[in-house]
């Protein structure tokens, strides 16, 4: 929870907006009312966006990453740049350089060429170079210092990218997405809150309303920055929390095991259901021996006509016993035409 209050943040100047006509459909919901012309943010939905932003920034510096802030404009460089060093984050308030995340690879290059120009003073290379060489080495450190030196100790991507006003800071915001990186952001009623993670209406032009938020996410690093050294510091207390939850998770497995043995029971019932179907088996095979007795006058009649296949045959050997006779004729009739 947020220690800034209602009043707080009405002397800081943060409801105020921009015109009526420079306003973005987009933050209706945020908006309280016109007045002389001009839009009122509602502070009681500013007070509950930074709570939601300060715990998902207390949370990413507790695991050690690193939130970069973005605010060139006037108003807000010299604040951010201020406020952000005493929690050592990184920052850029001179130019945002096209492709800073996209093309992370650059820019790293850039920030080693400036730290061999550093390495060359100390090693006493230096000293070795002419006065021309000197000059054109110390301008293009200078040069680099501006853009990247704020970034210098930024190895990787960082884990989220906080932002004063996205309309000035839209390639930051759009490369911020391309990658997937959370976006934190000072949104005013001239810009549209839903390109941003975790929008904080209010006014993005006044130094007070910058400042009074700005020192609200510097604190809740701070705090998660703590967290993270008191977990280094006394890691039993990590690991001794999460043995208690283990304990009471076992608890619940010991009920589930025991509410089985009382299901038993109707495994009983169900064998019990099994013997009106062993009946009605047997009622059901009591018919298939009415049957094969049936059958037996269906196989009688078919040996019937096989008897009578015998018969049959006497006829034909009776046929066959008539051939000699007719050859003893033939014989007979022969031998009296002979004579």
């Amino acid at each position: 929870m947020s220690k800034l209050s209602f009043k707080e943040l009405l002397d800081a100047g943060v409801h105020f907006g921009h015109l009526r006509r420079k306003w973005n459909p987009a933050m209706a919901p945020y908006i309280f009312e016109e007045k002389k012309g001009i839009h009122i943010i509602d502070l009681n939905k500013t007070l509950v966006h930074i709570d939601q932003a300060n715990a998902a920034v207390k949370q990413i510096a507790k695991s050690g990453k690193k939130i970069l802030f973005v605010a060139t404009k006037k108003q807000a460089k010299d604040i951010v740049a201020e406020k952000i060093k005493n929690v050592n984050m990184p920052f850029v308030t001179e130019r945002w350089s096209g492709g800073m995340l996209t093309n992370f690879q650059t820019t790293r290059k850039s920030v080693r060429k400036m730290t061999s120009i550093d390495k060359m003073k100390s090693d006493g290379t230096w000293d070795t170079l002419n006065k021309r060489e000197k000059l054109f080495k110390t301008r293009q450190r200078e040069k680099l210092e501006k853009t990247f030196g704020s970034i210098a100790d930024m190895t990787r991507q960082p884990a989220a990218i906080f932002i004063v006003d996205i309309l000035k800071e839209h390639i930051a915001l759009a490369e911020a997405r391309r990658l997937n990186i959370p976006t934190f952001a000072l949104v005013d009623t001239n810009s549209n809150p839903k390109l941003v993670d975790f929008p904080i209406p209010a006014n993005d032009d006044a130094t007070k309303s910058i400042t009074i938020i700005i020192d609200e996410i510097c604190r809740s690093i701070t705090e998660g920055l703590e967290e993270r050294k008191d977990l280094k510091a006394n890691p039993e207390t990590k690991e001794t929390a999460p043995v208690a939850e283990t304990t009471k998770e076992e608890a619940p497995v010991a009920k589930e095991k025991k509410a089985p043995a009382k299901k038993a029971a109707p495994v009983v019932e169900a064998v019990k259901e099994k013997t009106p179907v062993t009946e009605a088996a047997k009622e059901e095979k009591a018919p298939v021996e009415v049957a094969v007795t049936e059958e037996a006058p269906v196989a009688e009649e078919k040996k019937a006509p096989a008897k009578k296949a015998p018969a049959k045959k006497a006829v034909a050997k009776k046929a066959v016993a008539k051939k000699p006779a007719a050859k003893k004729e033939t014989t007979a009739a022969a031998e009296k035409e002979k004579k």
